[in-house]
């Protein structure tokens, strides 16, 4: 059974070795997708150079529209087109440890999808001030109000699907261009009642660089959730 870890970058010099060398060191026989949407800062260059020395990873670098929505959809359907069985979603910053990708797919053999939740029990959101997490349990709130959302976290976007699920949600009809995409996809698997589970992560905040999620971007997504919720799809 072939995993691909996918990674969407924009401008993660500083964390993209450290995160590619963690998840090599895994025992789990993984390959890893960088897509990068032509970083500034040569991300795409770094990971260029790794793919020298190691043939499990792989670089799609995007030079024409930029976006987190449209990489995650370039992504997926590159590990789709390269047979991957099972594909685990993460961020490029370091928010999310490699060392729950063994916990991923030992969970994903009874469920189709598998969410690394920061409010499970076990869950720790850490390194954000008191009004950022308030702000993110808020958003989870509304999120599962009007979506009718089950899971802890419907934001995370450390996630484990199986291949049929990516097949079967209607990529290329996907509308988000942004990072609302992780809740995009999300809402598109509840629709379709494929079996979700969850497994409690601590989130640590980046240590490097800029985060490309703000206030603005926040209240984007609050709207795009009313969106969704009347489109139905």
């Amino acid at each position: 059974m072939k995993t691909m870890v996918m990674i969407p970058t924009y401008n993660e010099r500083e964390n993209i070795t450290p995160l590619l060398d963690e998840i090599m060191n895994l025992e789990e026989d993984l390959e890893v997708l960088v897509i990068d949407d032509d970083s500034p800062d040569g991300t795409w260059k770094i990971v260029k150079n790794y793919t020298k020395k190691n043939s499990r990873v792989h670089l799609l670098r995007r030079t024409s529209e930029r976006g987190r929505g449209l990489a995650g959809i370039a992504g997926f359907k590159y590990t789709l087109e390269n047979k991957a069985d099972y594909i685990i979603e993460m961020d490029g910053d370091l928010s999310h440890d490699p060392r729950y990708i063994p916990k991923f797919l030992k969970k994903i053999k009874d469920c189709d999808v598998v969410i690394g939740s920061r409010f499970l029990p076990g869950g720790r959101d850490m390194g954000r001030g008191f009004l950022r997490r308030t702000v993110s349990r808020l958003a989870c709130l509304y999120i599962r109000a009007l979506l009718g959302f089950r899971v802890t976290d419907p934001t995370s976007g450390y996630r484990c699907f199986r291949r049929k699920v990516l097949e079967e949600i209607g990529l290329d009809s996907l509308k988000a261009r942004d990072p609302f995409i992780v809740t995009e996809v999300l809402y598109r698997i509840h629709k379709k009642n494929f079996r979700i589970k969850e497994v409690p992560i601590t989130f640590q905040s980046r240590k490097y660089g800029a985060s490309k999620l703000g206030l603005r971007t926040l209240m984007g997504n609050v709207i795009q959730v009313l969106f969704l919720r009347i489109r139905g799809k």
